[in-house]
């Protein structure tokens, strides 16, 4: 029996150790994210993306937030495996002399294959090029099927997907999962497997709009 207990506990685990997605991450400035849940009547599982450009690691990196009691690998949180790159031609983005801005020549965005064409300035930052992949492009940053089970049985039922969300209040960090609406109710679906359990009051504030110190480190 999965109770909203349980799926809270480990949530809050993660937050605790720094494993729980957060928006405002000073690696990654923000660019888009999705909530996937999963159950049956034993198995639940939650995998939570976020898109950020991560400066340090020299891409667009959709990371994986896998949590669950089926997991089948790893543990909760995120592992190697988790860390998508996106951009394929960040070579002919970045400007040579500044690497976090964009190179002139209007070059395409390069997004597992598919060369984009994104309005962009010579020296513009390269995380405002990347936004505005989003919405028109944002399956290509996001997970494909195949990427987003890679940690869960291949017969787990996908009851709900968020594209947007409350994440939690902008100036607390300290705030947990099970101290949040949304998670809470996530919880419940996750337990009861009743959709109407998920009836939120806040408005989503997960654009990246809403978390002006993204990348900040």
């Amino acid at each position: 029996m999965i109770t909203s207990d349980e799926v809270l506990a480990q949530l809050d685990r993660a937050a605790k150790g720094f494993d729980f997605p957060d928006p405002e991450h000073g690696y990654y400035y923000a660019i888009d994210g999705r909530v996937h849940a999963f159950r049956d009547d034993k198995r639940w599982a939650l995998v939570i993306e976020l898109v950020g450009y991560n400066p340090r690691a020299g891409n667009v990196i959709d990371l994986l937030h896998c949590f669950g009691n089926c997991l089948t690998e790893g543990e909760p949180g995120y592992g190697h495996g988790d860390f998508l790159a996106r951009v394929d031609n960040m070579h002919q983005l970045e400007d040579h002399a500044h690497s976090t801005r964009l190179r002139g020549g209007h070059p395409s965005v390069v997004v597992r294959g598919q060369a984009l064409d994104v309005d962009g300035i010579e020296g513009e930052p390269l995380w405002d090029v990347f936004r505005r992949l989003v919405p028109e492009h944002r399956d290509l940053l996001l997970a494909d099927d195949d990427e987003l089970r890679h940690r869960l049985p291949a017969d787990l039922p996908r009851i709900l997907v968020l594209e947007q969300w409350w994440h939690r209040e902008p100036d607390r960090h300290d705030q947990l999962p099970s101290q949040t609406e949304t998670f809470q109710q996530l919880a419940s679906v996750l337990a009861t497997g009743d959709l109407d359990a998920y009836r939120p009051t806040h408005e989503p504030n997960t654009h990246w709009s809403n978390w002006p110190e993204s990348g900040w480190l």
